[in-house]
């Protein structure tokens, strides 16, 4: 398995994605059109042709033997930059009675755009057949997850200060969001699949011409909706596990139809950005491949960039050795450089 650029005959392959994805994910709608929009504009960031506040690192999982796309994941350069990236921040507000000596606490919710300019981990997506306990050694969702640092941490200056990641959030057994059953239905005359749609599509601006620009008392939503508030998806919890191992945080942001925590940490504090490191590549003919790989290796060129798991730690004086097929996989020959990390 590995990491590529998606290209731009990965079309077909990047639809069948989008249909697996299903409800909830907003960043991959299946729309032919839009979903060749995304190729051309994130080969154009590849490509450094587009402004860097302004681009879309789109990666696809590949599989090695089949060419089958297994997954997807990107990075946003920058969100809010032109279209509003709205969010809601948990509050509290204080009320007391002196004369009746009381005093209580209401949760709230305010509107925000806080996070523009930051950067976005996003669209991290796993096909069903890549995961589960017979692709456990693979480890295909952590491929996924952290090939994204080391594309930031050997393009650090093309990024801000921040990075967040949006979750996706709860849905019940009939895949209906119990938050936006109790709230956003009320402000938005269409129901949670399409205000989905548009807000995938791009088409963002209705949510802050719709939504109330004073605070929510999350008291008036319905006990189950309130119990919503930051949590995620069941098949969502293990790509949070593994943002919070890299330092990522709630800290009380969440989506504004689902309720799913926004986790964000500095780009700095990332654990995989701030422990990888470069080393000079040699191969050798003799050099076996290993069944069980603690190293993620990642290309140090923008438009070819490739990651993928190796078997190898690297020697006392920074070089590491690849197998013929190691290198094969990520396009290296003997003295180029690839960005390591331990995991």
């Amino acid at each position: 398995m590995r990491i590529r650029p998606i290209a731009r005959d990965d079309l077909d392959g990047l639809q069948a994605l989008a249909q697996q994805a299903g409800v909830g994910f907003t960043s991959l709608p299946d729309n032919r059109e839009f979903l060749a929009g995304k190729i051309e504009a994130a080969a154009c960031a590849f490509e450094e042709r587009t402004p860097v506040d302004d681009r879309l690192y789109f990666f696809v999982l590949e599989d090695d033997d089949s060419g089958e796309l297994a997954g997807c994941c990107a990075i946003e350069g920058q969100v809010g930059r032109e279209v509003p990236f709205y969010n809601y921040r948990l509050g509290t507000l204080a009320h007391s009675s002196v004369q009746l000596d009381l005093h209580r606490t209401i949760d709230t919710l305010f509107l925000s755009s806080d996070h523009t300019g930051d950067a976005e981990v996003c669209s991290l997506f796993l096909r069903p057949e890549y995961r589960g306990e017979a692709n456990k050694h693979l480890r295909n969702g952590a491929l996924l997850s952290k090939a994204r640092w080391l594309f930031i941490a050997q393009f650090r200056d093309r990024f801000p200060d921040k990075v967040l990641a949006e979750m996706r959030g709860v849905f019940d057994e009939h895949n209906t969001s119990p938050f936006w059953e109790s709230l956003g239905k009320h402000f938005f005359p269409m129901d949670f699949n399409e205000a989905d749609r548009l807000t995938g599509l791009g088409q963002k601006s209705f949510i802050g011409e719709l939504m109330p620009k004073f605070p929510i008392y999350t008291t008036f939503m319905s006990e189950e909706a309130r119990a919503c508030i930051g949590q995620v998806h069941r098949h969502t919890r293990p790509a949070l596990e593994m943002l919070k191992k890299e330092g990522l945080r709630w800290e009380g942001y969440i989506d504004i139809f689902d309720g799913g925590p926004t986790v964000e940490a500095y780009i700095e504090d990332v654990r995989a950005i701030r422990n990888s490191r470069l080393c000079q590549v040699e191969v050798a003919d003799n050099a076996a491949d290993e069944s069980v790989s603690r190293w993620l290796a990642a290309t140090s060129d923008m438009l070819s960039f490739t990651a993928s798991w190796i078997g190898r730690a690297p020697t006392h004086d920074n070089t590491i050795v690849l197998s013929q097929q190691e290198a094969r996989r990520l396009g290296v020959t003997t003295g180029d450089q690839v960005r390591l990390l331990e995991t």
